[in-house]
């Protein structure tokens, strides 16, 4: 019997994502350190992450994409088909609901990635926002314009790392009342069984993916 909230960071990327560095040990063992019961792995075009983490992790795998569309980005949770990238709001919505999955808008208000739309079409389609992005910057003015448009859209609020690098895992998480079942969790989260908590990445993480960066398109530039 469940006695208590799931915590789930929603909202973590594996070195399946180019650029991310997180292998499937470090999730794991992040995850546990954090006293995460589970992660979304939301890498970029791949489910390989989540499909061999599922196989041999005791903790609760939810598979997704972070899907990039024409206005902004969706994390497709509980899918087992990749959605194409770069489509309009509506079709990635539509196309994740067709999977069985469910549609959250990533980091909404994040600076350089702000991606309103017509908000007729967001409440329409969308099942939640995740109004705490870790990553996201400015960190505070962020949360408070994801949160007011999650309430004026009446949609469900969700949190998540957006780790890319190992310490970032658990920064940010979604308390859900839901088994540990992920059918059961996806639906919670359509229902608004969620509670988001978190916080901003550390500084000295901020640099290490500012130096990571450098160095992978510097590398590109040179090829």
């Amino acid at each position: 019997m469940k006695t208590r909230p799931l915590k789930i960071d929603l909202h973590v990327h594996t070195y399946y994502s180019e650029d991310a560095t997180i292998t499937l040990k470090e999730l794991v063992h992040y995850a546990k350190k954090n006293r995460l019961d589970g992660v979304a792995v939301t890498d970029h075009n791949t489910l390989r992450g989540a499909q061999k983490l599922a196989k041999k992790s005791q903790l609760i795998i939810i598979p997704g994409l972070e899907v990039e569309t024409r206005r902004g980005h969706i994390l497709a949770l509980n899918i087992t088909t990749l959605i194409p990238p770069k489509l309009s709001l509506a079709e990635t919505i539509q196309k994740i609901h067709n999977a069985g999955g469910v549609a959250v808008f990533a980091h909404p208000a994040a600076l350089f990635k702000t991606a309103w739309g017509n908000k007729k079409t967001l409440s329409s389609y969308l099942d939640a926002v995740e109004v705490i992005n870790s990553a996201a910057f400015p960190f505070i003015l962020s949360t408070h314009l994801s949160c007011r448009l999650a309430e004026q859209l009446k949609l469900p609020k969700t949190a998540g790392s957006d780790a890319h690098h190992a310490s970032e895992i658990g920064t940010s998480y979604t308390l859900i009342d839901a088994d540990s079942n992920i059918d059961d969790v996806a639906e919670a989260i359509r229902k608004g069984a969620t509670t988001p908590f978190g916080k901003a990445i550390a500084w000295a993480e901020r640099v290490q993916r500012a130096a990571f960066y450098l160095i992978r398109y510097r590398g590109d530039a040179t090829l």
